[in-house]
């Protein structure tokens, strides 16, 4: 070899060194599996071109293949099914408070200790209501059993129950402008179903509306846009300063039927007994699995689903299935051998039913911590058909998120939509953390939703293998950047 040609080999070979020092690959990332691994890492203070943005993400092109192959083709083929039909089946629901809660938190902490996850609980207060027997009865203008749900929080009858004429309307400002007809009746909503945000305003605070002028008790319709005579229970808030009457939704069919022998001029009497309490509130976990970062250990994305439910159905559907594609995600990068930089935790919140109370600790616990939170994810609008991915946070952190789901190409869902949205991780998006939500095709979410028709039967494990891939994809690249997302 001449002089010349020995000069420019040690030249490139120096430069191959320097290069194979600056890139910080780990073995299990997937950029060792392309050629990023020989540009220059960038700080998190150093905004990146877009460009490089885009480039940078399409590398992970083959790792997203790989992990869609296994969730929707491969091994793990409805194993995402199959975990929450063994789950639910032999747990049921678990509402909070409830022994059944604790034996579901007991069943995943096993099973995910099981699947080789680094597992832990974390202890949080919950309310503990109970609904006891309920039932009620139209006495007149003819005998009918009414189906009821009592509402979670609400107080019981007297033993005897209470028996009274029924004012029935359709909205508060009709309440308010019949308002002295109220005083001793029982007041039935019969709102129209407009959307579930909207709407749930009667169930949430129908009951202290109808106290504020004399009632003694509340039916409201339930929150759904189908029914089969199947009431929808849910929680319910107590407005403070105003007297507590008891409620509880009924049917679609029998608000309407009320409303109808209403508008007649009929008069309607109702007998309702409940033995719903509250008890003190009780013990309970927010559920925790990881497979920590191999760079930076401490920065997190989280993902999650909360295992609590109502106390009727199985509880599949609301929650069920974030939940356990909320675990699955861990299962196929576990599977695959990968290891991202950042640390992947899956949290199954407690008493989310509630109002997010299990999240909240954990937010007021973990919000020393908040700039390493680099993404929160939660799924609990059902695990149909995955649509699009919702998101919340800065314009630069949406361009970079915006490469991300290119990545899902293989199972059509390369949208990104606005505004992640989740009771439990609200918390953290509201302090500026970037948040991020599945949306499914979701129009038969509400016909089931808090109801004994919360069952298997709604899922499907097809739907659930996109799901998983979807979930897994997303959050193992963006733990995985060089960078975490931009805050602003």
């Amino acid at each position: 070899m001449a002089w010349e040609g020995r000069l420019t080999f040690l030249f490139f070979f120096s430069i191959l060194l320097m290069l194979s020092h600056v890139c910080d690959c780990h073995p299990h990332s997937a950029r060792c599996m392309n050629s990023t691994c020989a540009t220059t890492k960038t700080s998190n203070n150093t905004a990146k071109k877009a460009s490089d943005i885009a480039a940078e993400v399409a590398g992970y092109t083959d790792v997203a293949k790989q992990i869609i192959d296994l969730a929707v083709f491969g091994a793990a083929q409805n194993r995402s099914y199959r975990r929450l039909a063994d789950f639910t089946d032999t747990i049921g629901n678990r509402v909070s408070g409830s022994q059944n809660l604790e034996l579901a938190i007991k069943y995943m902490f096993n099973a995910l200790t099981q699947d080789g996850l680094d597992v832990h609980l974390e202890p949080v207060k919950v309310p503990h209501w109970v609904r006891g027997k309920e039932s009620a009865e139209m006495i007149a203008p003819r005998a009918k059993s009414l189906a009821i749900l009592g509402l979670g929080s609400s107080v019981g009858t007297p033993p005897e129950g209470i028996e009274a004429e029924v004012l029935v309307v359709q909205s508060f400002e009709e309440l308010k402008r019949r308002s002295s007809e109220a005083m001793g009746r029982i007041v039935v909503f019969n709102q129209p179903f407009v959307s579930y945000g909207e709407t749930v305003a009667y169930r949430a605070f129908g009951a202290s509306e109808a106290a504020k002028v004399g009632a003694v008790a509340t039916l409201i319709r339930s929150i759904t846009p189908f029914s089969i005579n199947s009431p929808h229970t849910g929680w319910q808030d107590y407005q403070d300063g105003v007297r507590r009457i008891p409620t509880a939704c009924i049917t679609v069919e029998d608000a309407e039927l009320m409303w109808r022998m209403a508008q007649r001029g009929q008069k309607i009497v109702v007998r309702l007994t409940m033995e719903a309490k509250t008890l003190p509130d009780a013990d309970s976990f927010n559920t925790v699995a990881e497979i920590r970062g191999w760079q930076h250990p401490e920065q997190v994305v989280l993902l999650s689903g909360h295992l609590d439910s109502w106390d009727v159905g199985q509880g599949a559907m609301d929650d069920g299935g974030g939940a356990m594609i909320s675990w699955e995600a861990l299962s196929l990068i576990k599977d695959l051998g990968l290891r991202p930089r950042r640390t992947l935790r899956t949290v199954l919140w407690t008493a989310e039913e509630q109002g997010g109370v299990g999240a909240q600790q954990y937010y007021n616990l973990h919000k020393v911590n908040m700039a390493n939170f680099d993404l929160v994810m939660e799924s609990d609008l059902g695990t149909f058909t995955p649509v699009a991915l919702q998101f919340t946070g800065s314009d630069a952190a949406r361009k970079v998120m915006e490469e991300v789901v290119k990545l899902l190409a293989p199972i059509n869902t390369t949208k990104l939509e606005a505004h992640g949205e989740g009771t439990d991780i609200s918390p953290w998006m509201q302090a500026g953390v970037p948040g991020a939500s599945l949306h499914v095709a979701d129009s038969r979410y509400f016909w089931f939703h808090h109801s004994e028709g919360d069952t298997m039967t709604v899922q499907d494990p097809g739907d659930m293998n996109l799901c998983s891939a979807l979930w897994a994809v997303v959050s193992y690249v963006v733990a995985d950047l060089q960078d975490m997302l931009p805050s602003s």
